[in-house]
């Protein structure tokens, strides 16, 4: 399954905005989205009706949300999940999209 593999990953240098300062882009050379984006697939697979960020970042628990959904974005663009659609409240009484894997 190495072919699955190279499906995770971005480049740094879209994980920064060209008006971002210069620790910004530091810091995206040195973040592990190829590991980051396989963990939180791997989660919302485990979701066949879809979930929320909140839900994912409830079971990464170990990892900061701001690690966990920059990583939403990226799956979307490369078409390995999808927004349902639907919205679920949070727990703060937000609304949040509900993301499912393909």
């Amino acid at each position: 399954m190495n072919w699955f593999k190279k499906l995770f990953g971005t480049n740094p240098k879209q994980m920064a905005r060209t008006e971002d300062p210069d620790t910004s882009k530091e810091a995206a050379e040195t973040v592990q989205s190829s590991h980051l984006e396989q963990l939180v697939y791997e989660v919302i697979k485990e979701f066949p009706n879809g979930c929320t960020a909140e839900e994912v970042e409830r079971a990464l628990y170990q990892y900061r949300s701001h690690s966990i959904t920059p990583r939403f974005a990226p799956l979307i663009r490369k078409g390995l999940i999808v927004d349902t659609g639907f919205r679920k409240k949070s727990g703060s009484g937000r609304s949040q999209r509900v993301v499912r894997a393909v």
